[in-house]
C-alpha cells in the first residue's frame, strides 16, 4: 500500500474567500482533518460550501503529542491528513510542529497548501523594511521576562514581527517605550483582513498612548529594526587611509558615510576629521 501524506493548510485570517482553491479541495477530500478547533473548521467549510468527507479530529497544544501515533498510522496506511489551525499557517505560533517533525522523522510526505499568514500580511502593510525580518511569536507574559526580551531587540537590525494578546498590548508597548525608546517606529495591526481591520503606525510612545485605554481583536505588531551604529574610530581611520591615497577630505568623508549605515552626516564626519588633526 502506498503511504499517504500530511497536508499543512493555511486558512483565512478573516475572510473565507481568501481560502486557496487547493485548501478548498483538501477540505472536501482529505481522509482526516486535524484542526486546532473542530468547530472553526466546520464553520469555514460551511462558508466555503464544502462538505468534508473525512473524519475531523482536534489537534491543539495540549493533545498534539498524544494524537501523533494515530496520525502516523493513518498516513502510513495511505490516508491524506489535512492539518489546519484556527487562522493562518499552522506551526506559526500554532500547533503542528511536533506532527510535522514526526512525519519527517518517519520519512512520510509533507506538503504545504500556502496561503494567508498574519506575519507576512502585517509586513506587507506596515511600510517598514521587509527584505530581512525576524518573527518572535508572543512576548513573555511576566514583565521582567518581557523587558529582558525587549532588550534583546534593542540592537536587532531586522524588522521584527510578533503577536500579542489584546489584554497585554498596552503593557507590552509601555515596556517597549522604556526599553527601546518612544521614537522607535512600529505598526500595530488589529483584526487583519477582517471587517474591523485597523492599521496604526507611529513611534512606540504614540502607540502606547493609543493602546492605553484598551484594544480588542487579534493583534500583530511590526517593530522597526534598530539603526546600525558605526564606530567613530573606524570611520576616521578609513577617511585617513583614503586621504593618504590622494583623495580630498570632503570626498573621503562622503565615500565613508555612504558605505556605513548609521554613520554621522558628511559634515559631522568632516568636522571630526579636522578635530583629530589638531
Amino acid at each position: 500500500m502506498t503511504a499517504g501524506r500530511l497536508l499543512v493548510g493555511a486558512t483565512p485570517l478573516g475572510q473565507p474567500s481568501d481560502a486557496s482553491a487547493r485548501l478548498v479541495r483538501a477540505l472536501g477530500s482529505a481522509d482526516v482533518i486535524a484542526a486546532e478547533d473542530t468547530r472553526r473548521v466546520r464553520t469555514l467549510a460551511q462558508a466555503l460550501e464544502v462538505k468534508p468527507v473525512g473524519k475531523i479530529v482536534s489537534l491543539y497544544d495540549q493533545n498534539e503529542a498524544s494524537r501523533i501515533p494515530a496520525m502516523l498510522d493513518a498516513i502510513k496506511g495511505g490516508a491524506t491528513v489535512l492539518l489546519v489551525s484556527d487562522a493562518g499557517m499552522p506551526l506559526i505560533s500554532d500547533p503542528g510542529y511536533r506532527l510535522v517533525a514526526a512525519c519527517v522523522e518517519h520519512g512520510l510526505t509533507v506538503q504545504c497548501l500556502p496561503g494567508p499568514s498574519a506575519v507576512t500580511t502585517a509586513l506587507a502593510v506596515a511600510g517598514l523594511p521587509s527584505e530581512r525580518f525576524c518573527f518572535e511569536g508572543f512576548p513573555p507574559r511576566r514583565q521582567a521576562a518581557r523587558r529582558t526580551w525587549l532588550q534583546s531587540l534593542a540592537g536587532e537590525p531586522r524588522t521584527c514581527v510578533f503577536f500579542e494578546s489584546p489584554r497585554r498590548l498596552a503593557e507590552t508597548l509601555a515596556d517597549a517605550v522604556e526599553v527601546l525608546g518612544p521614537d522607535r517606529r512600529a505598526v500595530v495591526c488589529r483584526e487583519l483582513t477582517k471587517t474591523h481591520e485597523e492599521i496604526v503606525r507611529g513611534g512606540l510612545g504614540e502607540l502606547a498612548e493609543w493602546a492605553a485605554d484598551g484594544v480588542l481583536g487579534e493583534i500583530t505588531v511590526v517593530l522597526e529594526g534598530a539603526t546600525p551604529s558605526a564606530d567613530p574610530q573606524v570611520l576616521l581611520a578609513e577617511v585617513h587611509r583614503l586621504v593618504d591615497d590622494g583623495m580630498r577630505v570632503k570626498d573621503a568623508c562622503a565615500q565613508v558615510v555612504a558605505a556605513h549605515p548609521g554613520a554621522p552626516s558628511k559634515r559631522e564626519l568632516y568636522d571630526a576629521v579636522l578635530r583629530a588633526r589638531q
